[in-house]
């Protein structure tokens, strides 16, 4: 959600902080802010962007401590009072702060019992108050019984000025990771922020707090308990976070899909055995055998992933499968079978309502293994098995190629269970042979990209879109609505295309174009007839298919390889992707970070 980044060290704080922020701008933010320990403590805040913040720094403006925070509003407008850092009344301690303290009008309204004058209308603001109040020998122990008075979630880094030598950082639900260099040290919350400097980084758990100085780090729990947290290297770079040769992030990300899906199958595709060898499962064929059912959990293009795979493993594996948005999981009650796999499935490895979900599994005795892309996050490090997508950062908001490798991993996951139960070799080997196949079949439909986008262009007036498909068309017509509604602001819905004549068909019009959804399959004729009734009544049609579909039955049609049917959604959505990029980009459209959203969602 916001972006936080702390430096201590021997270098000048300032150039550090504000780059860390720049490398988190994709995680979305309404207004940035700065605070450096110099002659006195240094606050620079603005309801922009990172480059107003720079030039809002006065020149000379150093300190070799500070924080930095990029926020997305919780409590608030967006406003320069409100951006993050806060500090107490006397301007000693500066705060940062990612989650909500979902207590914090009872702290406010205490505080203005005992004479305080809150500056900003954000929850987070107490914190700097809380500290600074506190009679404790040390800024560690201030900050320890500071959020000993606080409910809710955060990741948080806290600046005494008396005290330029250190930072303080605790986590709950919200990450927080320390990077460890050569006489400096740093804090962020995604490690972005860090790989310019170091690749050597310590993941703080829920309920741990850490002091940081120019010469190393120590650990401990809330109790004071002392913790024992080693460094591990990250496979990330900063040229990784860089945009080349393209328009912005979005774009790289699409084209970088070919090489993210053959990073995510490498090492994993079993031709002797016509299977998939997913050794971070952690499950035995004997554990295979004894599952009966199989819940996907995840948000937004997770969850719609998630749909795919429940289809893959219901097809090659014949488990009944089905998935279910993470947020509502725990909400409903829901029963936790032993005898169901769980899996999780999230990008960032950080989004709360999916680890919500995985925490009340785990407190219910489910078996819960991740399907994520970053390592050493805390779904991955909660599920302890799983499967890595190794897709590489993605920095756009919009998930793109961490879309297409999720539904890979799955694919793989299904093959891998379909193998231990009744599917047989041959069906096994042509999955394996489709999936090797993947890359190459990507890297065709964007060799397509400007047929595409000239569809897209002709499209970008409208105002409303449906997205319609049967069976496997569905999740693929789900997953581009969202594409397109996110990132373009054209509203979209998604309908299986069986439901239209049940009530949608009302509103098609000459101005309300249809994206039809159509997979080479048994439903061919069906899809048809659906882009019958869409034109019956005037409704512009753009087909998206991998079949041969009779001349001039669509208005417009976008055409993708053939690939092994079972796979096909993974291949139809790559055009959307294209759809709603171009069409997003011929309406000025900030592709990379969309308006109210956030890369990684750490909030409820």
């Amino acid at each position: 959600m916001c972006g936080i980044v702390g430096y201590v060290g021997v270098e000048d704080a300032v150039p550090v902080l504000l780059e860390g922020l720049h490398r988190l701008e994709y995680r979305g933010y309404d207004s940035a802010g700065i605070a450096v320990a110099g002659d006195g403590l240094e606050v620079v805040k603005t309801a922009g962007r990172v480059g107003d913040l720079r030039r809002a720094v006065p020149a000379g403006t150093s300190g070799h401590a500070g924080i930095a925070h990029t926020r997305w509003a919780t409590h608030g407008e967006p406003s320069d009072r409100n951006a993050h850092p806060h500090v107490d009344a006397a301007r000693r301690v500066a705060i940062v702060h990612n989650g909500v303290f979902e207590n914090s009008d009872r702290l406010r309204a205490r505080l203005r019992e005992e004479g305080v004058e809150l500056a900003s209308d954000t929850d987070s603001e107490v914190l700097a108050h809380l500290v600074a109040r506190s009679g404790a020998a040390n800024l560690e122990d201030a900050v320890r019984e500071a959020l000993a008075r606080v409910e809710g979630t955060y990741g948080v880094i806290v600046l005494d000025v008396e005290r330029p030598g250190e930072l303080v950082a605790a986590r709950r639900g919200s990450p927080v990771v320390l990077g460890v260099g050569e006489r400096e040290m740093l804090v962020a919350s995604d490690v972005g922020a860090l790989v310019r400097h170091t690749r050597q980084v310590v993941y703080l758990e829920d309920d741990e707090i850490a002091t940081v100085t120019a010469d190393g780090y120590r650990t401990s729990t809330m109790d004071a308990r002392a913790t024992t947290r080693a460094p591990t290297s990250v496979d990330v770079a900063g040229p990784d976070y860089e945009l080349g040769d393209h328009p912005d992030f979005m774009h790289k990300e699409i084209r970088e899909q070919p090489d993210a899906v053959d990073r995510c199958l490498r090492g994993r595709l079993d031709h002797r055995f016509s299977s998939a060898r997913l050794d971070g499962v952690g499950l035995t064929p004997q554990d295979y055998q004894r599952i009966r059912r199989v819940k996907l959990l995840g948000c937004g293009s997770a969850y719609y992933a998630g749909q795919i795979g429940a289809q893959l493993v219901e097809e090659l594996a014949r488990i009944p499968a089905d998935a279910e948005p993470a947020s509502e999981f725990r909400y409903r009650n829901p029963v936790v079978d032993p005898d169901t796999l769980y899996v999780a499935i999230s990008q960032s490895g950080e989004t709360l309502d999916t680890l919500a979900a995985v925490q009340e599994l785990k407190r219910k005795g489910g078996h819960v293994i991740g399907v994520v892309n970053a390592v050493g996050s805390t779904i991955a490090r909660e599920c302890g098995h799983g499967v890595f997508l190794h897709a590489g950062p993605e920095v756009s908001v919009a998930a793109t190629k961490s879309f297409t490798t999720m539904a890979a991993a799955l694919a793989m996951l299904a093959l891998d269970l379909g193998r231990v139960r009744d599917l047989s070799i041959t069906e096994g080997r042509r999955l394996v042979t489709g999936l090797a196949g993947l890359p190459g079949a990507i890297t065709r439909v964007l060799a397509d990209e400007e047929a595409v986008a000239a569809v897209a262009r002709k499209y970008a007036g409208a105002e409303h879109m449906f997205f319609v498909g049967r069976v496997r068309g569905w999740p693929v017509a789900r997953e581009g609505a969202q594409k397109l509604k996110e990132i373009s602001y054209v509203h979209a819905e998604a309908y299986q295309a069986s439901e239209l004549k049940h009530g949608p068909l009302a509103l098609i019009n000459p101005g309300m174009p249809t994206v039809v959804v159509v997979p080479d399959d048994e439903l061919v004729a069906k899809n048809a007839a659906t882009i019958e009734e869409i034109k019956a009544r005037g409704g512009p049609v753009v087909a998206v298919t991998d079949a041969d579909l009779p001349p001039g039955l669509a208005t417009d049609v976008i055409r993708v390889p053939r690939v092994h049917d079972p796979l096909a959604p993974i291949t139809l959505s790559v055009p959307l992707q294209l759809f709603a990029y171009h069409l997003a980009r011929a309406l000025g459209r900030d592709v990379d970070r969309p308006r109210n959203l956030a890369k990684s969602v750490t909030v409820e």
